[in-house]
Parts: C-alpha cells; structure tokens; sequence
C-alpha cells in the first residue's frame, strides 16, 4: 500500500513539475537589446497566443509536445520564428530584427549577401512593403521613388527602362535592340521590356544597380540593372491578403499562401488582380481607355534536404487585357512643308475640323478600337550548392511574351493610319552558371557562365491607311499627284509583316575582391561575350484600290514597298572595370571605378527608309554596337545614428549610341533604329536617409543629369523642321537630316529630386496593438526632350507629384487610405510626332489624382 502511494505522489508531483513548466516565460528584446513592448506571441499550428507587457515580457501555456515553434511579431519588425526543443526555467531570450533598419539593409547584387553601405556600387534598395506602401505594384510606379530612373510607355511594349539616361531607345520600340538595362527576378534575365509592366508578386527587395553591369550578372547591360528577390516557400504555414479599393472603380486583390507539403518540401501560390476603369473618355466609341485589367499567378517549390543545398522551382504568368492605352492630341505644329501640305489645310480640304487642343478633359474621338492585350510568363529552376566556403548557382529558365495590339496611330477620328498592330511572339531560354565566395582570408569573388537563346517573331504585324490617306501623301493637286485622289486608291491598303530575329549571346564573366592592404580593396572584373542574330524580314503590301495602270501603282509604291531581307551578323567583346575602395570603418566607404561594357549589334525589324529609287535601304538593316567607357566616384557614410548619406559622381561616354529615330515616310511610322556617333552623360547623385527609432523616417534624394549628342551629324529633322530645305550646288534641295551635335538627349531631366517621410506613434485599433501612421512622397522632374532630335515643340514640361497616406498598421493587420497625385496635376510622360511628320503630335497623359483605401491581413 505504502509503494502504490508512493508511486501515485511521485506522479503527481511529475504532473505538476511538468505543467509548471509548460508556461513559457521569456523577454523580446530588438537588435539593439532594448525590449520590444506589445509583440505578439503565437504557437505555430494553433490558436494559443499572448501579448508582451511594456517591457517586452510574455507568458504562455504551451501545452504542446516538443518541439513546437514560437512566432513572434511586432509592427516595424520582421516576424520571425524560435523553435524550442525543450522546456527551461529562466526566461527565453528572443531577439527581433527591424524591418526597416536602414543601415542594415542586405543586398545579393554581387551574388553573395552584403550589406548595402559595404557595396562599392550606386545601389538604391526598395523593400517590398515599402514599395507597396507607395502604391508601386509595378515598375513604372518606382520611377517616382528613384530619381535615377526614367521609364516611358506608351504601352507595354514600347516601353523605355533608363537609368541615368541611358538603357533603351527612347519611344517607340524596335524588337531589333537589346535593352541596356537589366531587369532580374529571382535571377533569372527577362529579355523583353513589358516584363516591366506586370504587376508585383510577393516582392521582396527591389535593388536598383545604377552604372554598366557584365561581371556579376548574366547579360551584359550598359546603364545598370533592376535586381528584383521574391518570398520563397517557408515549412511553416502562413498567409496573406490585400484589397484595395478606390476611384475609377479600383479594385485590387492579392494573396498568397505557404507551408509545408512534405519533409524539407515547402509550397507557395499567389494570386493577384487589378482592375481599374480607364481615365481617357472615347467619345467617338463612348468608352473609356487607359485602364487595367490583369491578373498574375506564381507559384514555387523550395526543396531544402540540407543545410548544403537548396533548390527552388518557380512557375508564373501574367495575363493583361487593359483597356488600351491612347495617346491624346497635344499641338499641331507648322513645319518647313509647303502650305498645301500643312495639317490645318489637309484636314480642311478633307471636310474636318481642327482638333480641339485640350488634354486635360482626357479625351479622344479616334475612330479605331485601341487594345493592348499581352500574356508573359515562365518556368525557371534555380539550385544553391555549398561547397567550401562558397555557393555554386545555377539558374535555368525559359519564359515566354505573346502581344497582340490594336492602334489608331493618326490620333484622330479621320481614316488615315487607321491601323498599326505589331503582334509579337517571344521565346527565351537562359542558363547561367556560377560560384560566389570567399576564396581566402582577404578575398572573394564570383566567376560564371551565362548564355540567353531568343526566338522573337513578328506574326503578321500591320499597318493600314484609310480613305483618307491620300491627301497627307499628296504633294500638290496637279500633274501624277492630282491621282491621289482617285476613289478608293489609298482605302484599306497596308502592309503585313513577318518577321524572326533568332539572337544567341553567351559570355564568360568573374570579378574579384581583395583587400590587399588594411582597409583597401581592389575589385577587377572581365567579360567576354559573344552575340549572333539570324534575321528574317519580309514585308507584302496589299488592298487599296485595284488596278494595273502604271500610274497609280507608282503612287500605292510611295506610300508602302514591298521588303524583304535576310542578314546575319555576330560581333564579341572583351569588357570590364576596377574598382578601388577604401573602408575604414563601417561608417564609411570611398570608391572609385572604371568600366567598359557595351550593347550587341542590332537589327531594324520596323520597316527600313527608302532610297530615291524606291528600294529599301538595306545600309540601314543592321545597327553597330554600343561601346561604353564609364567613370565614377561615390562615398557611402553614416554620419551619425540612425542617418546615411551617399554621394556618386559619373561621367558616360558612348560611341556609336543606337538611337530610335522618326521618319517622315509612312512606311517606317514606327521609327527605325541608327547611330549616334557619340554621346556623354554625366551627374551627381545625392540620397539620404534617418531614422529616429520606430517614430520617424525621412528619406530624400537628388539626381542631376546633363545628356547630350557629342556627335550627331546624321540626325532626323525634328518634326518642326520637316521639309526643310537648303542650297546644294545653287539648286534648292529638301533634305531630312540634320547636325544635333550638342543637343540634349531625350528622356533626360537635368533635375530628378524625389522624398518622402513616415511619421508612426503606438496605439491600438479596438483590441489590436500596432501603430498610427501618416506619410507622403514627392517627386519633380525638370523639363526634358522627347524626340531623337531636340525639338521646339517636343518637350515635357516639368512636373511634381505628391502621394500620401494615413493609417494603422499591426504585426497582422493594416488598414490605410492612400491618394496619389493629390494635387490632379495634368502631365505628359511623352511626346511623339504622329506618323508622316504633318504637324500634329500627340501625348502620353500621366494618371490623374487616384485615392482609394487597402486592407491586409496576414495570418
């Protein structure tokens, strides 16, 4: 008897040894060991949670076996999770890290992890809920954040991606051209400019690599690249949704879940949707344009066996069917063209008034439907093996972008160029290569392989004029020209257009690291590259009226050829930089660098200009390559707590800078691509940055740009000057061309100033914890060209912009009014010449004051 009550107490004491124990007890502290008041203490996998006390303290029951993971959350930190393997009676320690420690902020942009102020690079470094925050759900929102950066879209596929200038043809695109600006997601390269167009999925970090890039990343970019990280797959189970709501019917929705599929398999899927009525009225079609309507899917796989390896597989598609994206009409112009062929006489004579100059009611009456539908997507494996004392990478990956447009390219309701659809396919296959680490004590480096296989062709692309044609086209109303208004003649005729470019580029890249005395560093890097196209063009017109007589024919023959050519080139280069830095201490980092890169051969796929016997100009089919010599200097500090400044300086010599150029003959209305002999950009960039506590952060930056043609004997006439005559041997002759030697280059503001402030106090929401918040950003833009040839009339005025909002935000939940644009301000992003060079131009309208409301919840 006296043993089974022995056994009985001694159970009972276990029982309450081991329930005594199964409260946890324990302090959340921040990095900087202050304590953390009111986080958020959960048992992953229930519903057990606790609040901490004012000074960081917390207390709860777990109840669960071991081991079991604690997550722990507080608004301005990151939520992370504490496995405990086994119970203990002195408090747990748990240390939360800010998530917005500025000074702290890690990048992968030399393919290895660093902290920002530590990277001898101008890097800018956007965190996903910032971006967010500011209402960025694409890349054309950052463009406000950033100075440095300039991008310009009349649609998704003539878009233009600069960084300090430089990158891109400016206007209307030419499949033909690499871009020189880099754009990555999760390591892989997307070769085609719409992938800027898509909206945001479970961004992580965006880092903005300003100057030329070629020994770190895949493709070679001459201006810089975008380096965008995703949230990959987590074992623990977690969740988030978003909606937003606002005017112009705005609706937004995203979400994404993660967790656990098998042993060391984790899943993740997000969804987002974006659905905006357009801010353009049509009120020929009485509709509204320049809307949105996408919808994207992404979804990963992360297998992580061991602490040696990891492999993620990752899957997305983006699928946008926006309400077109029109341009109105801005001014018409007199150009140097006889008073016969001047746009206020030619619509005259056509029986239409002359358009109503009058941007900011945001309407339009073309009489052609604008679409702008694209799909973009793809399939890339990435795989992480630890060997030694670095990481062996390799990314492989195929993506896809089909296009199928709709254009009213005449800008108004008359029947001229009543079509300009330039349907596309692309297919991409990229594979890189390579090993990032610390190969010994003072130095470290990356080496690699990259090769990019592209197959873009050009399904049927046309162009198509209406009855109305023939009189831009006529030249008089007497002798052959007076034809041109034979019934029919011009109604319906175009051209259709097939087109492949096949382009391979392959390089070998490595730069080094090496602290070769105290605090001194040299970083060298080369790069080898080898690129090849295989085009194939073939352009058949037809429609119009039919007709054997020689004539007329002669007159269809001026208006749209037949072309067709076939070419092949390659070209290599051997490329790279020094960079010299000094780091005395973690507050400061001097550098400076020397780089050379350079952009591929290209190839004119939008029509080519004709010669005075009316044969395609075959000299202009292929473009030479970009040679870039580059020149800069920064300083990276922390001049007191909670404060960072940065300073760079550059200057940007390029011989043989591929421009996109207009013409006034119709037949090449989408621009065709030439050289620029030479080109300088240079500038000074100032950011800064302080952060007092959780309380307050400002941020603020500055970029001064000056671009211009060094030489450029070769230019197109700006659209005021066509026509333009002048004497050769004593005989008045009309030439097209002209000398921009020393003119401005587009796209380029001498002044780029952006900042922005939050100011947070703690509060709580009915019973949830978390802080009240108000915030704006502000940007301004001086004046800025937007033509190849600086012109009197296409200039951008300069403009500012000012965003807001106001709200609470929780570990969990946010809830927050937004508005951009607040002060509605009217604003063309660009302005172009309408096809023929008559006089009239037309504008991209910037978005007008938006304002809405966003709810997100995370689980």
């Amino acid at each position: 008897m006296k043993k089974k009550l022995l056994i009985i107490f001694s159970f009972i004491l276990i029982a309450n040894s081991v329930f005594a124990q199964s409260a946890i007890t324990g302090v959340i502290k921040s990095s900087n060991g202050t304590p953390v008041p009111h986080a958020t203490v959960l048992i992953r996998g229930t519903k057990i949670s606790a609040n901490a006390d004012d000074q960081g303290r917390f207390s709860i029951d777990s109840k669960q076996d071991l081991p079991f993971y604690l997550r722990v959350s507080s608004v301005g930190y990151k939520s992370q999770d504490f496995q405990i393997l086994k119970l203990q009676e002195a408090p747990f320690e748990l240390i939360l890290i800010e998530s917005e420690l500025l000074d702290e902020i890690v990048v992968t942009s030399r393919r290895r992890s660093e902290v920002l102020q530590d990277v001898p690079i101008a890097i800018t470094v956007i965190g996903g809920q910032a971006a967010e925050n500011a209402g960025a759900f694409n890349v054309n929102r950052l463009k406000e954040l950033v100075p440095s950066v300039q991008l310009y879209a009349s649609n998704a596929r003539n878009t233009t991606l600069n960084i300090r200038g430089l990158g891109s043809t400016f206007g209307l695109t030419n499949d033909g051209i690499d871009p020189g600006v880099g754009f990555y997601v999760d390591g892989v390269y997307q070769a085609r400019p719409a992938a800027t167009s898509t909206d945001f999925l479970d961004i992580e970090q965006i880092e903005i690599l300003r100057g030329p890039q070629g020994t770190l990343f895949g493709k070679n970019t001459t201006a810089g690249a975008f380096n965008i990280t995703t949230a990959k797959p987590t074992q623990i189970p977690s969740g988030k949704v978003e909606l937003s709501f606002g005017n112009y019917n705005f609706i937004q929705a995203k979400t994404s879940v993660s967790g656990a599929v098998a042993k060391d398999l984790a899943a993740r899927l997000s969804i987002s949707g974006t659905q905006r009525d357009g801010t353009i009225f049509n009120t020929k079609e009485e509709r509204r344009y320049s809307g949105q309507n996408n919808l994207g899917f992404k979804g990963q796989l992360y297998y992580t066996p061991s602490d040696k390896l990891q492999v993620l597989l990752s899957g997305d598609v983006s699928i946008q069917h926006p309400a077109g994206y029109p341009l109105v009409i801005a001014g018409v112009t007199t150009t140097e063209r006889s008073a016969y062929r001047q746009y206020a006489k030619i619509i005259s004579d056509l029986g239409y008034q002359q358009p109503v100059i009058e941007p900011s009611s945001r309407k339009i009456n073309t009489n052609t439907p604008w679409k702008h539908d694209q799909s973009i997507g793809g399939l890339s494996v990435n795989l992480d093996y630890k060997i030694g004392n670095g990481t062996l990478t390799s990314t492989t990956a195929w993506r896809f972008w089909n296009w199928n447009p709709t254009n009213d390219r005449d800008f108004s309701e008359l029947s001229a160029l009543t079509k300009s659809q330039g349907n596309s396919r692309h297919d991409q296959y990229s594979q890189e290569l390579r090993y990032a680490g610390q190969i010994a004590e003072k130095i470290s480096g990356v080496i690699g392989v990259f090769a990019l296989s592209q197959n873009l062709k050009g399904l049927d692309q046309t162009e198509e004029v209406g009855k109305d044609q023939w009189r831009f086209v006529q030249t008089s109303n007497t002798g052959a020209q007076a034809l041109y208004s034979t019934p029919g003649l011009l109604d319906g005729y175009g051209i259709q257009t097939n087109s492949t470019i096949k382009s391979l580029s392959t390089a070998v890249f490595a730069q080094v690291d090496w602290e070769f005395l105290d605090h001194f560093h040299i970083l060298p890097g080369l790069r080898y590259t080898y690129d090849k196209k295989d085009v194939d063009y073939n352009r058949v017109t037809y429609g119009g009226l039919q007709t054997s007589d020689a004539a007329l024919l002669a007159l269809k023959t001026a208006v749209y050829n037949n072309q067709k050519f076939n070419t092949s080139v390659d070209n290599n280069n051997l490329s790279g930089n020094i960079t010299l830095s000094y780091r005395p201490t973690t507050k400061l980092n001097a550098y400076g660098t020397f780089s050379t890169a350079y952009k591929p051969v290209g190839v004119n796929v939008g029509g080519l200009p004709t010669t005075p016997a009316g044969e395609p100009d075959l000299a202009v089919a292929i473009v030479k390559p970009e040679y870039v010599q580059h020149y800069e200097l920064g300083v990276k500090t922390k001049p007191f707590k909670g404060a960072l400044l940065n300073v760079s300086a550059f200057n940007t010599d390029i011989k043989d800078y591929q421009t996109n150029v207009q013409s006034p003959q119709l037949g090449v209305n989408r621009g065709y691509l030439a050289n620029a002999e030479k080109v300088n950009v240079k500038g000074l960039e100032i950011d800064g940055s302080y952060q007092l506590g959780r309380f307050l952060t400002v941020n603020a930056a500055l970029a001064y740009l000056d671009g211009e043609y060094v030489k450029f004997k070769n230019a197109p006439l700006p659209l005021e000057e066509t026509g333009h005559t002048e004497l050769v041997n004593g005989v008045a002759t009309q030439v097209a061309f002209k000398d921009a030697s020393g003119g401005s280059l587009p796209g380029i503001s001498k002044w780029n100033v952006s900042g922005g402030a939050e100011f947070s106090n703690p509060g709580s929401l009915a019973s949830t914890l978390g802080r009240y918040f108000i915030a704006a950003d502000a940007s301004y833009r001086s004046e800025y060209s937007s033509n190849p040839t600086p012109s009197r009339v296409l200039n951008v005025e300069g403009y500012a912009l000012l965003n807001a909002r106001l709200g609470f935000k929780s570990d969990k939940f946010s809830l927050f009014v937004w508005s951009r644009n607040i002060a509605n301000k009217n604003y063309y992003e660009q302005l172009q010449a309408a096809a023929g060079n008559a006089g009239l131009y037309a504008g991209v309208l910037g978005d007008p004051r938006t304002y809405g409301i966003t709810l997100r919840y995370s689980l």
